[in-house]
Parts: structure tokens; sequence; C-alpha cells
């Protein structure tokens, strides 16, 4: 497979588990990680409601992802961010579906307790329409 690794990251305790797995797997396979963020319709709109502008906006977002990043940047791997609109788990398909994606490696669980209860589990819905091999990580 000639694609690359996709890390799917919400800045939780099992997307940083996730990574420190994606790091093993694309040291082994010399892949490069793109670390994909989710940003939810509904989560979008309190975001733009109580942030100071845009400028301000993909700082937060960023920051959410600043421990991944330092992990996979101290293991010495090359990496890259992608952002997304939409929902987390048919996001994730429809890009990992649609570009070079060789794995996709998430964690079993979010920072969204109440859709994990509710809805299903992103993971589950990942793991079920994706066209490549995924790794959940407890």
């Amino acid at each position: 497979m000639n694609g690359h690794i996709l890390l799917a990251s919400d800045g939780s305790s099992h997307a940083l588990r996730a990574a420190e797995e994606a790091i093993k797997l694309a040291k082994v396979l010399n892949k490069e990680i793109v670390i994909v963020f989710v940003v939810d319709f509904d989560q979008s709109k309190r975001d733009v409601l109580h942030s100071a502008g845009a400028i301000d906006l993909e700082q937060k977002r960023r920051k959410q992802l600043q421990s991944t990043e330092q992990k996979i940047r101290e293991a010495g791997v090359s990496y890259s961010i992608q952002l997304l609109h939409g929902v987390p788990g048919p996001a994730i398909v429809e890009y990992a579906n649609k570009e070079a994606v060789s794995y996709v490696v998430l964690g079993s669980r979010g920072l969204n307790s109440l859709q994990e209860m509710v809805l299903g589990s992103v993971s589950h819905k990942v793991a079920k329409r994706v066209n490549c091999p995924v790794l959940i990580v407890k």
C-alpha cells in the first residue's frame, strides 16, 4: 500500500494513545501520518459564537492537537494536519476512502461521551465503512 496513515484525533486521552500506535506503525512502514481533526457542525456554531475571531478559533482548535503533534514531532515522523467539517464518523470515512490512506488509527472513545452512548461510537462507524484496515486503540 502506498498511502499514508490517517490518525483521527480530538485531543482526548484515547486519541493520544492512538497517536502512539500510529507512530509505531509509521516508523515500521515508513509512512507519513495525516492527523485528521473533524469540526462538528454543532460545535463549530458554538465555537464561532464564543471566539474573538477566525485566528482565535484556529488557535483553539490547534491547541486540542498540541499534545498529538508534539508526540509525533518528537518521534521524528513526518506528519500533516487536515481539518474537516461535518459529522466525525462520516467525515473520516469520506476522507479515508477518497485519499490514499493505507491505515486508519483512532481511539475507541473521544471527547463526546453522549454521542458515544446515544448514536454509537465514531470508531465503530469508521471501522464498518472505511475501505482500508482500521486500528482502534483503547
